[in-house]
């Protein structure tokens, strides 16, 4: 049960169910929990669970990444003792790789956060906030101490938040970032979603010379040809030097994706060597990159489809 095939093949995969009252910030942890790699579902019926991780022919398939489950109070069959008698069965029944998250938060800043943002209490629809959040607190109060992770918003910003699951969750030294590397031509215009973009068009062009017309950027003819080029190594230099001096930014603002677009003519020479020695600096440096060649793909015809 829980088991799958490949890398993850022989464990366990973790399971945290995430609660904690409105307003507190339960989605927004569930949110950066899938960044982090968890596959997330949200308001979950407590019915559902048993046969959402249990995998056979008359349930579902084995889970192939940790599950993030949130669980609301406002769920109809939502009760204190279903979900603690849940999370006991579940950690028994799975190697102990289930946790319990509670998102907290002080009553004084959850009315300010409901005040703020006008929103009827969802335990209170018809009654005041203040209602609505003393009910819920009061419901959730033996949740709260069965809880395996506390974790208080009432002084944290979402990326703040976002921050502390990182440390908690992920093991130490892991890519929070996950970095696309992209070649393009600029006939076709700039890739869409692209976070920055470098136009490359001003080095020596490998196209003007007839044995490496036919090649593309990925060959190590092409790659020395414009490496030879007298200012390669000086831009190389400082853009290497910009990307590392930026991504760690990008992570602490809370970032989990960022598209760097590397731009020439044709798409083929320039750019794609350069996609591809930046890419290989970045991994070396610890970073998690992907790779991508749009025309390239497009003429092999395996771009993705818009």
């Amino acid at each position: 049960m829980g088991k799958t095939e490949g890398p993850m093949a022989g464990r366990t995969l973790p399971i945290m169910l995430i609660t904690g009252p409105s307003g507190a910030g339960r989605s927004t942890a569930i949110r950066a929990l899938e960044d982090m790699g968890y596959e997330a579902i949200d308001n979950l019926p407590l019915g559902l669970l048993p046969r959402l991780v249990t995998a056979g022919p008359a349930q579902g398939p084995a889970l192939e990444r940790p599950l993030a489950l949130g669980v609301d109070t406002r769920n109809r069959d939502f009760t204190p003792q279903a979900l603690i008698g849940a999370v006991e069965t579940l950690a028994a029944s799975r190697d102990g790789q289930v946790q319990l998250l509670y998102v907290d938060c002080r009553f004084d800043i959850l009315l300010r956060r409901f005040s703020e943002t006008r929103r009827r209490h969802p335990l209170a629809p018809a009654e005041s906030a203040q209602i609505g959040i003393a009910r819920e607190l009061d419901l959730l109060e033996t949740v709260r101490a069965r809880a395996d992770i506390l974790i208080d918003t009432s002084e944290l910003s979402p990326h703040d938040l976002r921050a502390k699951l990182e440390r908690l969750v992920l093991p130490s030294g892991a890519g929070r970032l996950s970095v696309s590397v992209h070649s393009f031509s600029y006939k076709r215009g700039l890739p869409p979603g692209a976070d920055i973009v470098l136009d490359c068009r001003f080095l020596r062009n490998p196209y003007w010379e007839e044995a490496l017309r036919s090649l593309d950027g990925r060959s190590p003819e092409v790659a020395a040809f414009v490496a030879r080029d007298p200012r390669y190594a000086a831009f190389y230099h400082q853009l290497t030097g910009m990307i590392e001096l930026l991504l760690p930014g990008f992570v602490d603002e809370g970032k989990s994706y960022l598209s760097i677009a590397l731009g020439c003519t044709g798409g083929q020479h320039r750019s794609v060597a350069l996609t591809e020695t930046l890419a290989r600096t970045l991994a070396d440096a610890g970073w998690q990159v992907s790779i991508r060649h749009r025309e390239l793909e497009r003429r092999a015809g395996t771009a993705p489809k818009p």
